[in-house]
C-alpha cells in the first residue's frame, strides 16, 4: 500500500519538491507530469522552477500556453511563481539575496495553492536546500544505473556490496532534521526509478538489491517512474503531456504505448499517495456544481408558471358558467 501524504504545511498547501543533485535524471518530466496530472484532477497547483539558468519546467509551461493559445485548445494551467522577472541574471546574484527571493516567492505560493510542485537544479543550491527543507514530499528521479546510484549512496567497487550514503543523501536527512526542528514533522521522501529499459538485465538486479538495502538505512521508498518512451519528449515542445491527449488534444499520432504511458503516470500518483488530493478535488467540483445547479427557492420558475396559466385557460374554457350567451 503506498504511503498517503505527510500532512501539509501549516498554511494548508502540501509541497512537493521533485530533487537530486544529478543532472539529467528526469527531475523536469516528472515535475511537469506531476503538476499536469493534477491539475487535470481539479487540484489547485503552482509551480516553481529553482533552476534559474535552464529552467526546463518553466520553458515547458510558457510553451503550453503558447500551444493552447494557437489551437483554441481548453487545457489546465497552473499558477507559476518565478523568484524575479529575469532568474537568468538572478543566478548571478548573491546567495543571500537569491534564498530571500525564494522566501518570499513560496511564502506568496503558500496562499494560493493546495499543491505546489518545486523542480530543483542538479547541484547543491541554498535555494535548493531551502526547498528540501520545506518539503513534505521528496521526490527523488534516478536512471536505471549505478552511475545515478552514486549519487545516493557508494558502493564497495570489488563486491558490489553498500559502503555509506552519499552527500545527497545526508542533505537529505539534514533537511529531516531541520524540518522537524521547525514543523514538528518529517518528510516523506520517494525515489523513483526513472527512464527504465523495457528489457530485464542483470545490472537492473543488482541496482535493486542495492536501492532496497540504502532504503532500510536511510529511510526512503522506492516508486515506480517513467519508462523511455518517445511521446514524454514530443510531447515536451507543445508543453503538453500524455494527461492531456484527447479527442481535441492530439499534436501526434496516439498509440497503445500512450495507454500504457498513461498508466505509468497513475501508477506513479497512487505511489506519491496523491490520490487523496485528486478525490478531494473532484468532491469539491462535485459539491460546487451541485451548488450551483440547486434551484434558488426565492427565483420565479417560468416554466412552471406557463405550465399553470395554460391549464387555468383550459379549465376556464370547459366550465359553462363562463360560457358567452348567445345573441
Amino acid at each position: 500500500m503506498p504511503a498517503m501524504p505527510s500532512q501539509s504545511s501549516p498554511q494548508g498547501a502540501h509541497v512537493i519538491v521533485v530533487g537530486n543533485e544529478k543532472g539529467g535524471a528526469g527531475k523536469s518530466t516528472v515535475a511537469i507530469h506531476l503538476v499536469c496530472a493534477l491539475l487535470h484532477e481539479g487540484v489547485k497547483v503552482t509551480a516553481m522552477d529553482l533552476d534559474l539558468r535552464q529552467k526546463s519546467m518553466a520553458r515547458f509551461f510558457s510553451n503550453r500556453r503558447a500551444w493552447a493559445a494557437g489551437n483554441n485548445a481548453d487545457i489546465p494551467h497552473p499558477q507559476e511563481r518565478s523568484l524575479s522577472d529575469d532568474d537568468t541574471a538572478l543566478a548571478d546574484a548573491d546567495a543571500t539575496e537569491i534564498l530571500a527571493r525564494f522566501e518570499e516567492t513560496f511564502a506568496q505560493a503558500l496562499l494560493e495553492a493546495e499543491v505546489i510542485v518545486i523542480d530543483t537544479p542538479g547541484a547543491d543550491t541554498a535555494p535548493s536546500r531551502a526547498a528540501h527543507a520545506k518539503a513534505d514530499l521528496l521526490v527523488t528521479p534516478i536512471n536505471d544505473s549505478f552511475v545515478d546510484f552514486d549519487m545516493l549512496g557508494h558502493v564497495d567497487p570489488v563486491t558490489l556490496d553498500l559502503t555509506q550514503p552519499s552527500l545527497y543523501s545526508q542533505t537529505v536527512w539534514e533537511s529531516r532534521k531541520r524540518k522537524m526542528v521547525e514543523a514538528r514533522r518529517s518528510l516523506d521522501w520517494l525515489v523513483l526509478r526513472n527512464r527504465l529499459a523495457t528489457t530485464e538485465a542483470r545490472n537492473r538486479k543488482r541496482l535493486d538489491e542495492r536501492l532496497q538495502a540504502l532504503s532500510r538505512r536511510v529511510g526512503f521508498r522506492i516508486g515506480p517512474g517513467l519508462r523511455d518512451r518517445v511521446i514524454y519528449r514530443e510531447l515536451f515542445p507543445f508543453g503538453l503531456t500524455i494527461a492531456d491527449l484527447s479527442s481535441t488534444v492530439r499534436p501526434v499520432a496516439v498509440s497503445l504505448s500512450h495507454v500504457a504511458a498513461r498508466q505509468e503516470l497513475r501508477a506513479i500518483l497512487q505511489a506519491l499517495g496523491l490520490d487523496g488530493f485528486a478525490a478531494a478535488a473532484r468532491a469539491r467540483d462535485a459539491k460546487a456544481l451541485a451548488a450551483k445547479l440547486k434551484p434558488d427557492p426565492g427565483a420565479v420558475d417560468m416554466d412552471a408558471e406557463r405550465q399553470a396559466a395554460a391549464q387555468a385557460a383550459a379549465v376556464e374554457s370547459k366550465d359553462p358558467a363562463r360560457e358567452d350567451v348567445p345573441a
